[in-house]
This record gives structure tokens, C-alpha cells and sequence, in this order.
């Protein structure tokens, strides 16, 4: 789990893999140096980004405007970031979420 967090100044930043037009929202483990996350949305116009910035913004109790993504706008692989929780809080709820 902590090789896909790492600390940076005013927050945390999650390595995650989208797995888009899924079934559901869920995360459903960790897939090499990522969390992988299943998201309904498509990956077009930027309806899968959004979807993961509500879906991370839910999960960890924050509102939407603490989760940015930083890299991979366009791809399945990327680097987000939540602002205002450190890599512990963020490691202890995605630990819930992952049993």
C-alpha cells in the first residue's frame, strides 16, 4: 500500500489505474504500483476523470475541489492528489476499503 501513496507538501498523492465502462464504481486492489479503480464512466470528454474525482472525493471524506489530478489526464494511469490528508490517513481508509 505505501508504495502507491507518497507524501508531498499539503497533501498525498495516489498512484491509481482506471478501468473504465465497468459495472460499477469500486476499487477493487492494488495492481503493481497502483490502485486500481473500476469507474462507469467512459474514458471521453473527461467523464472518466471527473467520475474518479467524485469516487476518491467520496471515499476519503473530502469535498471535490482536494482532489486534483496531477498526471495522466488522458491516460488509465494516474497521479492524483488529495489535499489536506497525510499518506497515513489516506493508507488507513483505502486499507478499509481494499478487505
Amino acid at each position: 500500500m505505501q508504495d502507491i501513496l507518497h507524501e508531498r507538501k499539503g497533501g498525498t498523492v495516489l498512484a491509481v489505474q482506471v478501468v473504465p465502462r465497468s459495472s460499477r464504481n469500486e476499487v477493487v486492489g492494488i495492481h503493481g504500483d497502483a490502485l486500481r479503480i473500476r469507474l462507469k464512466a467512459p474514458p471521453v470528454e473527461g467523464a472518466a476523470n471527473a467520475a474518479l474525482i467524485a469516487f476518491l472525493a467520496d471515499m476519503l471524506g473530502v469535498p471535490q475541489r482536494q482532489v486534483e489530478i496531477l498526471s495522466g489526464h488522458s491516460s488509465r494511469r494516474k497521479n492524483v492528489l488529495v489535499v489536506g490528508l497525510g499518506k497515513e490517513q489516506v493508507a488507513q481508509i483505502l486499507g478499509h476499503c481494499l478487505h
